[in-house]
């Protein structure tokens, strides 16, 4: 693997601050994400906290895209996936990149402005200027493939010392190999592809952009599987995180009373009985480590379920 710190000096990632060229401005960061009641950074992107995260790295996409669809939120999947590592999931905080076909004249002036703004490097540098810890760089790059990959190996290198994450394109990536070296580090990608990045202008910054089918806004939380990536709204982060638990945590009860002949199919399939109820409450009592939330999250939640 080659110096680190030479890559980080050199896209000019250990120093300086960061201009506000190509993003919306906070406020209507706030506006579009005005559902989030909670932290911020400072440019307005939610900031969903690192404990959800931890969490969220727990949870089955199928479970909570039940909760999102259910919710009316029916554009937040994507699929079709080429990747690094199938065992290696990518989440975090989505931080977002809009790339569009280039032109000579939108070219000059967006890397005239980034320089006068103190900007360093080519504009596919910028995002990874911008992230923190825990951020997924997620990034529309219209699926090129030839002369559409944003990163190789060096790039995905300073992105995992920022992030400790990795990356989603709607584009490629080169360097292939040597990613697979960044222990931790994937990319979810159209493709992988042996060009350098050509024709391609940065047009939006922490911007909403379109991922194939899915819509995705800064701070959204990112969870990926081998199936593909789920975008999930700030706001939805808890709300689909606990009952994606409880699905899973019931799910496991279901199993174990299926293969001991304790209730069959039918009575697992639908709604449960207040035996079942209080029989499933006992077994949480015996069995503590199968509950990834809390009993006072659980028990605030199943006061709510209709079950």
């Amino acid at each position: 693997m080659k110096n680190l710190f030479t890559y980080l000096v050199f896209l000019g990632l250990v120093a300086g601050t960061f201009a506000t060229a190509q993003t919306i401005s906070r406020d209507e960061m706030v506006f579009l994400t005005s559902a989030w009641k909670g932290e911020r950074f400072e440019d307005g992107r939610p900031r969903i906290p690192d404990e959800l995260v931890e969490r969220a790295a727990k949870i089955g996409i199928e479970e909570a895209w039940v909760v999102l669809y259910n919710a009316g939120y029916k554009n937040q999947f994507e699929g079709n996936w080429k990747m690094i590592h199938e065992d290696v999931p990518v989440i975090g905080r989505a931080l977002t990149a809009h790339y569009m076909p280039s032109r000579p004249d939108v070219l000059e002036n967006i890397m005239a402005r980034g320089k006068e703004q103190g900007r360093s490097g080519n504009h596919n540098s910028w995002p990874i200027q911008a992230l923190q810890k825990g951020d997924v760089y997620v990034a529309d790059s219209f699926g090129k493939i030839a002369q559409g990959t944003l990163i190789g190996d060096s790039l995905a290198t300073a992105i995992f010392a920022k992030t400790g994450t990795g990356v989603i394109f709607d584009g490629s990536a080169r360097d292939r190999s040597g990613m697979a070296e960044i222990e931790g580090f994937n990319a979810f990608v159209r493709d992988f592809d042996p060009t350098f990045l050509e024709e391609v202008v940065l047009m939006g910054l922490n911007t909403p952009i379109r991922i194939g089918g899915a819509i995705v806004l800064p701070g959204d939380l990112v969870i990926s599987e081998p199936t593909g990536v789920l975008f999930i709204p700030a706001h939805m982060a808890e709300e689909v995180i606990l009952t994606a638990e409880f699905i899973g945590v019931r799910d496991t009860f279901g199993y174990e009373m299926l293969k001991s002949g304790t209730y069959n199919s039918g009575q697992m399939d639908s709604a449960w009985t207040d035996a079942i109820k209080e029989h499933f409450l006992k077994w949480l009592d015996a069995n503590p480590d199968q509950l990834p939330m809390s009993r006072e999250d659980l028990d605030q939640f199943m006061a709510k379920r209709t079950w």
